[in-house]
Protein backbone atom coordinates (compact mmCIF):
# COMPACT_ATOMS: atom_id res chain seq x y z
CA UNK A 1 0.00 0.00 0.00
CA UNK A 2 1.36 3.28 -1.25
CA UNK A 3 2.35 5.88 2.65
CA UNK A 4 2.12 9.14 1.40
CA UNK A 5 2.91 10.04 4.50
CA UNK A 6 5.83 12.34 4.82
CA UNK A 7 8.92 11.54 6.98
CA UNK A 8 10.07 14.54 9.64
CA UNK A 9 13.02 15.43 7.08
CA UNK A 10 10.45 15.95 3.93
CA UNK A 11 7.86 17.71 6.08
CA UNK A 12 11.26 20.35 7.25
CA UNK A 13 11.56 20.44 3.26
CA UNK A 14 7.80 21.47 2.53
CA UNK A 15 7.31 23.87 5.76
CA UNK A 16 11.09 25.50 4.71
CA UNK A 17 10.22 25.76 0.98
CA UNK A 18 6.35 26.76 1.54
CA UNK A 19 7.92 29.56 3.95
CA UNK A 20 10.18 30.97 1.53
CA UNK A 21 7.39 30.70 -1.29
CA UNK A 22 4.92 32.83 1.21
CA UNK A 23 7.92 34.93 2.11
CA UNK A 24 10.06 35.92 -0.93
CA UNK A 25 8.76 34.27 -3.99
CA UNK A 26 4.92 35.50 -3.78
CA UNK A 27 5.67 39.52 -3.00
CA UNK A 28 7.25 40.20 -5.96
CA UNK A 29 5.64 37.51 -8.52
CA UNK A 30 3.29 40.06 -9.69
CA UNK A 31 5.82 42.29 -10.45
CA UNK A 32 8.09 39.85 -12.24
CA UNK A 33 4.82 38.42 -14.16
CA UNK A 34 3.76 41.78 -14.97
CA UNK A 35 7.38 43.17 -16.28
CA UNK A 36 8.23 40.02 -17.82
CA UNK A 37 11.81 39.94 -16.20
CA UNK A 38 13.88 37.07 -14.80
CA UNK A 39 13.44 36.89 -11.05
CA UNK A 40 17.39 36.91 -10.39
CA UNK A 41 16.92 37.59 -6.53
CA UNK A 42 14.30 34.85 -6.09
CA UNK A 43 16.82 32.29 -8.14
CA UNK A 44 19.83 33.24 -5.53
CA UNK A 45 17.50 32.52 -2.27
CA UNK A 46 16.65 28.87 -4.38
CA UNK A 47 20.77 28.88 -4.56
CA UNK A 48 21.11 29.71 -0.36
CA UNK A 49 18.45 26.86 0.59
CA UNK A 50 20.49 24.40 -1.78
CA UNK A 51 17.21 23.44 -4.01
CA UNK A 52 19.28 23.45 -7.08
CA UNK A 53 21.11 20.35 -5.82
CA UNK A 54 18.28 18.69 -3.93
CA UNK A 55 18.25 15.03 -5.83
CA UNK A 56 22.10 14.91 -6.85
CA UNK A 57 24.92 13.51 -4.19
CA UNK A 58 27.03 15.83 -2.62
CA UNK A 59 29.76 14.36 -4.35
CA UNK A 60 29.15 16.69 -6.91
CA UNK A 61 27.64 19.46 -4.78
CA UNK A 62 24.15 18.41 -4.03
CA UNK A 63 22.48 17.69 -1.21
CA UNK A 64 21.86 14.06 -1.11
CA UNK A 65 18.21 14.31 -1.54
CA UNK A 66 16.24 12.66 -3.91
CA UNK A 67 13.78 13.42 -6.71
CA UNK A 68 10.68 13.68 -4.64
CA UNK A 69 12.14 16.15 -2.39
CA UNK A 70 12.31 18.24 -5.45
CA UNK A 71 8.60 17.26 -6.16
CA UNK A 72 7.57 18.53 -2.68
CA UNK A 73 10.09 22.38 -3.28
CA UNK A 74 8.11 22.90 -6.69
CA UNK A 75 4.57 21.68 -5.68
CA UNK A 76 4.75 24.58 -3.16
CA UNK A 77 6.62 26.89 -5.19
CA UNK A 78 3.96 26.88 -7.78
CA UNK A 79 1.36 27.72 -5.34
CA UNK A 80 2.43 31.00 -5.24
CA UNK A 81 4.15 31.31 -8.79
CA UNK A 82 4.43 28.65 -11.42
CA UNK A 83 7.22 30.86 -13.22
CA UNK A 84 9.36 30.40 -10.11
CA UNK A 85 8.97 26.51 -10.09
CA UNK A 86 9.38 25.66 -13.65
CA UNK A 87 13.05 27.54 -13.44
CA UNK A 88 13.72 24.98 -10.79
CA UNK A 89 12.38 22.21 -12.39
CA UNK A 90 13.74 23.07 -15.62
CA UNK A 91 17.39 23.68 -14.13
CA UNK A 92 17.17 20.33 -12.48
CA UNK A 93 15.14 17.88 -13.87
CA UNK A 94 16.36 19.45 -17.35
CA UNK A 95 19.38 20.75 -17.75
CA UNK A 96 21.13 19.18 -14.75
CA UNK A 97 20.18 15.28 -14.62
CA UNK A 98 20.85 14.27 -18.00
CA UNK A 99 24.45 15.42 -17.05
CA UNK A 100 24.28 13.30 -14.07
CA UNK A 101 22.29 10.24 -15.61
CA UNK A 102 24.44 10.09 -19.09
CA UNK A 103 27.35 12.22 -18.47
CA UNK A 104 30.86 10.66 -18.25
CA UNK A 105 32.94 11.46 -14.74
CA UNK A 106 34.67 14.38 -16.59
CA UNK A 107 31.58 15.86 -17.33
CA UNK A 108 29.86 15.83 -14.17
CA UNK A 109 32.61 16.97 -12.22
CA UNK A 110 32.96 19.92 -14.82
CA UNK A 111 29.07 20.78 -14.89
CA UNK A 112 27.20 19.64 -12.38
CA UNK A 113 29.03 21.41 -8.91
CA UNK A 114 28.01 24.87 -10.23
CA UNK A 115 24.15 23.83 -11.39
CA UNK A 116 23.81 22.16 -8.24
CA UNK A 117 24.95 25.55 -6.74
CA UNK A 118 22.22 27.40 -8.59
CA UNK A 119 25.49 29.26 -9.75
CA UNK A 120 24.79 28.55 -13.41
CA UNK A 121 21.55 27.26 -15.17
CA UNK A 122 21.43 24.07 -17.76
CA UNK A 123 19.10 23.84 -20.58
CA UNK A 124 17.59 21.35 -22.28
CA UNK A 125 17.33 21.49 -26.56
CA UNK A 126 14.80 18.42 -27.66
CA UNK A 127 11.85 20.77 -29.26
CA UNK A 128 12.15 22.20 -32.58
CA UNK A 129 9.93 24.08 -34.94
CA UNK A 130 8.81 21.42 -36.41
CA UNK A 131 9.31 18.84 -33.83
CA UNK A 132 7.39 18.94 -30.96
CA UNK A 133 5.16 15.94 -29.64
CA UNK A 134 7.21 14.15 -32.69
CA UNK A 135 10.56 14.66 -30.97
CA UNK A 136 12.25 12.06 -33.69
CA UNK A 137 11.10 14.80 -36.23
CA UNK A 138 14.49 16.42 -35.20
CA UNK A 139 16.00 18.45 -38.27
CA UNK A 140 18.92 19.91 -36.35
CA UNK A 141 22.48 18.39 -37.59
CA UNK A 142 25.84 17.25 -35.77
CA UNK A 143 29.11 16.03 -37.99
CA UNK A 144 32.22 15.16 -36.88
CA UNK A 145 35.48 17.33 -38.40
CA UNK A 146 38.21 17.48 -37.41
CA UNK A 147 37.68 16.07 -33.63
CA UNK A 148 34.69 18.67 -33.63
CA UNK A 149 31.18 18.49 -33.88
CA UNK A 150 29.83 20.74 -35.96
CA UNK A 151 26.18 21.47 -35.11
CA UNK A 152 23.46 23.45 -37.51
CA UNK A 153 19.62 23.95 -37.00
CA UNK A 154 17.13 25.37 -34.64
CA UNK A 155 15.05 24.39 -31.08
CA UNK A 156 12.18 25.71 -29.79
CA UNK A 157 10.88 26.90 -26.09
CA UNK A 158 13.54 26.17 -24.71
CA UNK A 159 13.28 27.17 -20.80
CA UNK A 160 16.43 28.72 -18.72
CA UNK A 161 18.52 29.08 -22.13
CA UNK A 162 19.04 32.66 -21.95
CA UNK A 163 19.51 34.30 -18.74
CA UNK A 164 22.71 35.86 -17.53
CA UNK A 165 23.93 32.62 -15.72
CA UNK A 166 23.12 29.94 -18.15
CA UNK A 167 26.03 28.18 -19.19
CA UNK A 168 25.00 24.96 -21.14
CA UNK A 169 22.75 23.50 -23.12
CA UNK A 170 22.12 20.05 -24.16
CA UNK A 171 21.11 19.50 -27.82
CA UNK A 172 19.75 16.64 -29.81
CA UNK A 173 21.01 16.35 -33.34
CA UNK A 174 20.91 14.35 -36.16
CA UNK A 175 24.40 12.18 -36.00
CA UNK A 176 24.02 10.02 -38.96
CA UNK A 177 21.68 7.15 -39.44
CA UNK A 178 21.26 3.82 -38.19
CA UNK A 179 21.95 0.40 -39.92
CA UNK A 180 18.10 0.73 -41.03
CA UNK A 181 17.99 3.57 -42.49
CA UNK A 182 16.17 5.68 -39.40
CA UNK A 183 17.72 8.94 -38.16
CA UNK A 184 20.71 8.45 -35.85
CA UNK A 185 20.28 11.05 -33.09
CA UNK A 186 22.48 12.19 -30.32
CA UNK A 187 22.78 14.73 -27.28
CA UNK A 188 25.80 16.91 -27.35
CA UNK A 189 26.77 19.38 -24.62
CA UNK A 190 26.85 22.94 -26.04
CA UNK A 191 28.73 25.55 -23.30
CA UNK A 192 27.56 29.22 -23.54
CA UNK A 193 28.68 31.20 -24.80
CA UNK A 194 29.99 28.98 -27.72
CA UNK A 195 30.39 31.30 -31.17
CA UNK A 196 27.55 29.99 -33.81
CA UNK A 197 24.72 29.83 -30.85
CA UNK A 198 22.41 32.44 -30.26
CA UNK A 199 19.37 32.79 -27.82
CA UNK A 200 16.96 34.64 -30.10
CA UNK A 201 14.74 37.36 -28.26
CA UNK A 202 12.35 36.16 -25.66
CA UNK A 203 9.03 34.67 -26.99
CA UNK A 204 5.73 37.18 -25.93
CA UNK A 205 4.05 33.97 -23.75
CA UNK A 206 0.12 33.52 -22.58
CA UNK A 207 1.73 32.99 -18.78
CA UNK A 208 5.21 31.99 -17.43
CA UNK A 209 6.14 35.12 -18.37
CA UNK A 210 8.57 35.36 -15.73
CA UNK A 211 10.26 32.50 -16.69
CA UNK A 212 12.71 32.46 -19.62
CA UNK A 213 12.20 30.99 -22.96
CA UNK A 214 13.95 31.32 -25.99
CA UNK A 215 14.37 29.57 -29.52
CA UNK A 216 17.14 29.22 -30.27
CA UNK A 217 19.53 28.83 -33.38
CA UNK A 218 23.15 27.11 -34.23
CA UNK A 219 25.04 28.11 -37.05
CA UNK A 220 27.98 26.13 -37.29
CA UNK A 221 28.45 25.56 -33.98
CA UNK A 222 31.82 23.64 -33.27
CA UNK A 223 32.59 22.26 -29.56
CA UNK A 224 34.85 19.26 -29.43
CA UNK A 225 33.71 15.70 -29.93
CA UNK A 226 34.06 14.97 -26.10
CA UNK A 227 30.83 16.29 -25.52
CA UNK A 228 28.94 13.81 -27.07
CA UNK A 229 26.68 13.01 -23.75
CA UNK A 230 26.22 9.50 -23.29
CA UNK A 231 26.58 6.64 -26.20
CA UNK A 232 26.15 8.16 -30.36
CA UNK A 233 22.43 7.25 -31.15
CA UNK A 234 20.97 6.75 -27.87
CA UNK A 235 20.44 11.10 -27.34
CA UNK A 236 16.92 10.50 -28.34
CA UNK A 237 16.00 7.43 -25.82
CA UNK A 238 17.69 9.02 -23.55
CA UNK A 239 16.16 12.03 -23.39
CA UNK A 240 12.51 10.18 -23.41
CA UNK A 241 14.12 8.69 -19.91
CA UNK A 242 14.76 12.17 -18.52
CA UNK A 243 11.10 13.03 -20.11
CA UNK A 244 9.46 9.96 -17.87
CA UNK A 245 11.15 11.50 -15.05
CA UNK A 246 10.39 15.22 -15.81
CA UNK A 247 6.70 14.69 -15.95
CA UNK A 248 6.53 13.67 -12.11
CA UNK A 249 8.28 16.82 -11.65
CA UNK A 250 5.75 18.88 -13.71
CA UNK A 251 2.68 16.56 -12.08
CA UNK A 252 4.06 17.97 -8.89
CA UNK A 253 4.12 22.04 -10.17
CA UNK A 254 0.61 21.28 -11.45
CA UNK A 255 -0.52 20.07 -7.81
CA UNK A 256 0.75 23.37 -6.53
CA UNK A 257 -0.87 25.30 -8.77
CA UNK A 258 -3.90 23.24 -8.56
CA UNK A 259 -4.03 23.69 -4.53
CA UNK A 260 -2.79 27.57 -4.66
CA UNK A 261 -5.80 28.33 -6.32
CA UNK A 262 -7.81 26.17 -3.55
CA UNK A 263 -6.23 28.75 -1.39
CA UNK A 264 -6.68 31.35 -2.86
CA UNK A 265 -10.60 30.50 -3.16
CA UNK A 266 -10.89 29.64 0.41
CA UNK A 267 -9.52 33.30 1.34
CA UNK A 268 -11.60 35.12 -1.07
CA UNK A 269 -14.40 32.98 0.01
CA UNK A 270 -14.50 33.18 3.71
CA UNK A 271 -13.54 37.52 3.03
CA UNK A 272 -16.10 38.14 0.02
CA UNK A 273 -19.74 39.31 1.60
CA UNK A 274 -22.91 38.99 -0.97
CA UNK A 275 -26.39 39.75 0.12
CA UNK A 276 -24.94 39.83 3.65
CA UNK A 277 -23.06 37.15 4.06
CA UNK A 278 -19.30 35.41 3.18
CA UNK A 279 -19.91 33.66 0.13
CA UNK A 280 -18.77 30.74 1.15
CA UNK A 281 -21.59 29.90 2.90
CA UNK A 282 -23.34 29.31 -0.78
CA UNK A 283 -23.28 25.72 -1.02
CA UNK A 284 -22.64 26.55 -4.61
CA UNK A 285 -19.42 27.99 -3.89
CA UNK A 286 -18.43 25.70 -0.93
CA UNK A 287 -19.01 22.86 -3.47
CA UNK A 288 -17.23 24.23 -6.15
CA UNK A 289 -13.86 24.67 -4.20
CA UNK A 290 -14.71 21.29 -2.68
CA UNK A 291 -14.43 19.70 -5.80
CA UNK A 292 -11.24 21.76 -6.60
CA UNK A 293 -9.27 20.37 -2.93
CA UNK A 294 -10.62 16.96 -4.62
CA UNK A 295 -8.94 17.23 -7.49
CA UNK A 296 -5.53 18.19 -5.98
CA UNK A 297 -5.94 15.41 -3.98
CA UNK A 298 -6.15 13.11 -6.03
CA UNK A 299 -3.38 14.41 -8.44
CA UNK A 300 -1.05 14.77 -5.40
CA UNK A 301 -1.49 10.63 -4.74
CA UNK A 302 -1.10 10.34 -8.15
CA UNK A 303 2.73 11.71 -8.58
CA UNK A 304 3.55 10.60 -5.10
CA UNK A 305 2.58 6.91 -6.44
CA UNK A 306 4.59 7.64 -9.72
CA UNK A 307 7.63 9.06 -7.59
CA UNK A 308 7.38 5.88 -4.84
CA UNK A 309 7.84 3.58 -8.35
CA UNK A 310 10.46 5.65 -9.99
CA UNK A 311 12.35 5.64 -6.70
CA UNK A 312 11.70 2.15 -5.93
CA UNK A 313 13.30 1.30 -9.51
CA UNK A 314 10.13 -0.19 -10.45
CA UNK A 315 8.44 0.74 -13.80
CA UNK A 316 6.84 3.73 -13.92
CA UNK A 317 6.35 5.06 -17.43
CA UNK A 318 2.31 4.58 -17.41
CA UNK A 319 2.39 6.01 -13.64
CA UNK A 320 3.73 9.73 -14.67
CA UNK A 321 1.84 9.62 -17.69
CA UNK A 322 -1.39 9.20 -15.57
CA UNK A 323 0.09 11.67 -13.01
CA UNK A 324 1.18 14.11 -15.47
CA UNK A 325 -2.48 14.03 -17.72
CA UNK A 326 -4.53 14.44 -14.12
CA UNK A 327 -2.93 16.93 -12.38
CA UNK A 328 -2.39 19.11 -15.33
CA UNK A 329 -5.84 18.52 -15.98
CA UNK A 330 -6.75 19.73 -12.24
CA UNK A 331 -4.55 22.72 -12.61
CA UNK A 332 -6.13 24.00 -15.48
CA UNK A 333 -9.69 23.18 -13.96
CA UNK A 334 -8.83 24.32 -11.03
CA UNK A 335 -7.76 27.54 -12.04
CA UNK A 336 -10.95 28.44 -14.42
CA UNK A 337 -13.47 27.60 -11.09
CA UNK A 338 -11.13 29.78 -8.81
CA UNK A 339 -11.85 32.65 -11.73
CA UNK A 340 -15.46 31.67 -11.40
CA UNK A 341 -15.38 32.07 -7.61
CA UNK A 342 -13.38 35.33 -7.54
CA UNK A 343 -15.83 36.93 -10.23
CA UNK A 344 -14.71 40.21 -11.69
CA UNK A 345 -12.15 39.86 -9.64
CA UNK A 346 -10.77 36.87 -11.35
CA UNK A 347 -10.56 38.59 -14.39
CA UNK A 348 -7.95 41.26 -12.94
CA UNK A 349 -4.50 40.08 -13.24
CA UNK A 350 -3.22 41.56 -9.37
CA UNK A 351 -4.97 38.72 -8.06
CA UNK A 352 -3.15 35.46 -8.15
CA UNK A 353 -5.97 33.24 -9.58
CA UNK A 354 -5.66 35.43 -12.83
CA UNK A 355 -1.55 34.65 -12.98
CA UNK A 356 -2.74 31.13 -12.42
CA UNK A 357 -5.12 30.84 -14.86
CA UNK A 358 -2.80 32.40 -17.34
CA UNK A 359 0.00 30.20 -16.39
CA UNK A 360 -1.43 26.75 -16.08
CA UNK A 361 -2.67 25.95 -19.75
CA UNK A 362 1.03 24.86 -20.59
CA UNK A 363 0.70 21.99 -18.40
CA UNK A 364 -0.82 20.48 -20.91
CA UNK A 365 0.78 21.14 -23.27
CA UNK A 366 4.86 21.22 -22.09
CA UNK A 367 7.28 17.87 -21.54
CA UNK A 368 3.97 16.35 -23.28
CA UNK A 369 0.35 16.96 -24.43
CA UNK A 370 -2.47 15.82 -22.41
CA UNK A 371 -2.71 13.51 -25.99
CA UNK A 372 0.73 12.20 -25.80
CA UNK A 373 -0.27 11.04 -21.90
CA UNK A 374 -3.29 9.21 -23.35
CA UNK A 375 -0.87 7.85 -26.02
CA UNK A 376 1.33 6.43 -23.02
CA UNK A 377 -0.96 5.03 -21.15
CA UNK A 378 -2.55 3.47 -24.22
CA UNK A 379 0.48 1.76 -25.03
CA UNK A 380 1.38 0.45 -21.99
CA UNK A 381 -2.11 -1.03 -21.36
CA UNK A 382 -1.45 -2.87 -24.80
CA UNK A 383 -3.72 -0.69 -27.12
Amino acid sequence: MLDTRLTEEQQSLRKTVEAFAREVVAPVAAYHDATKTFPYEVVRGMADMGLFGLPFPEEYGGMGGDYFALCLALEELARVDQSVAITLEAAVSLGAMPVFRFGTEEQKQQWLPSMCAGEALGAFGLTEPGAGSDAGGTRTTARLEDGQWVINGSKAFITNSGTDITTLVTVTAVTGETASGKKEISSILVPVPTPGFTAEPPYNKVGWNASDTHPLTFEDVRVPEANLLGPRGRGYANFLHILDEGRIAISALAVGAAQGCVDESVKYAKEREAFGRPIGQNQAIAFKIARMEARAHAARTAYYDAAAKMLAGLPFKKEAAIAKLVSSEAAMDNARDATQVHGGYGFMNEYPVARQYRDSKILEIGEGTSEVQLMLVARELGL
